[in-house]
């Protein structure tokens, strides 16, 4: 069992070492706001109607890129002599920016950060904004992973999630992007409207044959302030859910790819390393619109937001040189739960001395909650290991409020 110890919130936290470092960047545009998205994505206007395939009408991508550099230069002495080890480019749709704008953004961040030789570079991109031409520009820019959002191979099903692509163009995409870089992601979605069981192995048997080394396999959820939040579309029920989710996770294993996170399957050492940090509450600096950061010093853990509308956060920077609408440290009563939020969404979970490597506060913080979820068998009894149960996974938010 672990320690049993009445907990004792330290004042704050020490730290012994920091963790690992990455830098998120926000591209808040996107063809179109898809009914179910919750993210800080904003519409633009005729993204396909200038015939200069380098440049990207609806934003201005040299101001927006300026305000980019501007930001991740505020960021530089909170992680002076600090490496990066990921970067990750989401949206919104990165993929709507030029080939010449990724270059000139990737080589700025080059020319302000020492990033570790193998960094990991990754970009979101729809398929319907897929390009050959773009793709192999931004490969030369140095972006190695892509992460593409398909959802469904299947046009009824994409029409229903309000996507701009068919299913033909997303087979293309994929092949476009296995083409072009080192590693591919395909986000998919279960759980969608009026979908069968059958549909949803046809989903994850498409995918599958294109072998790509990671796959994200997500269920619906209608967000609130969405437009599916107001207007509900008839989603199958627990039971079929379940089902669709049993039966692609038994072909997912079977073609060789391992659930290492809540969402997350990937061939072997194919992990994505930019979300492993995340979910072993790393450090990472946030820039663009709507932007969250956290940093970690040796006496204390911060974080920030950014402003989230893009017209404001560009106008901030240019005024005000910082676009900061929060920027807190986080308490030593919060991060107990910051943590297992994150950690607990792996299937390995992590090594038990990881929560006092990351948070700062000695185990017996948490102690009342780790019995607890151990005595309901939603924690794993090693106490080597902080990890959730197959029972602790399939209740993952009834585990990680045990911390709160």
């Amino acid at each position: 069992m672990h320690n049993t110890l009445n907990p004792v919130l330290a004042n704050q936290p020490k730290l012994t070492a920091l963790p690992p470092l990455s830098l998120y960047i926000h591209f808040p545009w996107c063809e179109k706001k898809c009914p179910y998205c919750d993210f800080n994505s904003h519409q633009i206007k005729d993204v396909r109607s200038n015939s200069d395939k380098n440049k990207s009408p609806g934003f201005d991508e040299e101001r927006y890129i300026k305000a980019l550099i501007a930001d991740l230069e505020t960021e530089l002495p909170r992680i002076w002599g600090r490496q990066v080890h990921s970067i990750f480019i989401g949206g919104g749709t990165p993929s709507l920016l030029s080939a010449n704008g990724m270059n000139e953004l990737l080589s700025a961040i080059r020319a302000r950060v020492n990033l570790e030789p193998d960094c990991e570079i990754t970009m979101e991109a729809n398929p319907g904004s897929v390009e050959a031409e773009k793709f192999a520009g931004f490969a030369n820019a140095g972006i190695n992973r892509v992460s593409l959002g398909i959802q469904s191979f299947q046009d009824a099903q994409l029409k229903a999630l309000g996507r701009i692509h068919n299913g033909e163009e997303a087979k293309r995409a994929i092949e476009i992007a296995l083409e072009h870089f080192k590693s591919v992601n395909l986000d998919l979605m279960f759980g969608l409207p009026n979908q069968t069981l059958d549909a949803a192995r046809s989903d994850i048997e498409t995918a599958l044959s294109f072998k790509t080394p990671h796959l994200s396999f997500y269920n619906l959820t209608l967000e609130p302030n969405t437009y599916f939040a107001n207007f509900p579309p008839k989603l199958p029920n627990e039971d079929e859910i379940d089902a669709i989710f049993e039966q692609n996770l038994a072909l997912l294993e079977g073609a060789g790819y391992r659930r290492y996170e809540i969402s997350a399957y990937a061939r072997k050492d194919q992990e994505c390393k930019h979300n492993l940090n995340y979910w072993r509450f790393g450090d990472y600096i946030g820039i663009g619109a709507g932007a969250h950061g956290k940093i970690s010093f040796p006496d204390k853990i911060t974080r920030q937001v950014r402003e989230r509308h893009p017209e404001a956060y560009m106008q901030a920077m240019e005024s005000k040189g910082n676009a900061l609408i929060e920027a807190k440290e986080v308490s030593a009563k919060d991060l107990p739960f910051e943590f297992m939020l994150n950690t607990l969404r792996l299937t390995d979970g992590v090594d038990t001395i990881t929560f006092s490597e990351r948070t700062g506060l000695p185990l017996n913080t948490v102690s009342r909650g780790l019995d607890a979820a151990c005595k309901k068998g939603l924690l794993d009894l090693n106490p080597n290991k902080l990890k959730a149960t197959k029972q602790g996974l399939r209740y993952l938010n009834n585990l990680q409020e045990m911390f709160l």
